[in-house]
């Protein structure tokens, strides 16, 4: 069985992340605006360092 990182249990605004799952997988950069949507779930934007910017499930990040 392969060593899978695990979802960080709360990525801080100004942490670094690595996306291992979703449709952003792979990607990184640092976290900007933590939101809870109504149905609980936490989402967050991620700023690449080319400005470039994203959204993804909190659950789908692990903090370098």
């Amino acid at each position: 069985m392969a060593n899978k990182p695990t979802p960080s249990p709360k990525p801080k605004d100004g942490d670094q992340c690595e996306v291992i799952g979703g449709t952003h997988k792979g990607k990184s950069g640092t976290v900007r605006d933590i939101n809870t949507s109504k149905t609980g779930h936490v989402t967050i934007t991620v700023v690449q360092k080319s400005g470039v910017r994203f959204k993804t499930l909190a659950k789908n990040v692990v903090v370098k």
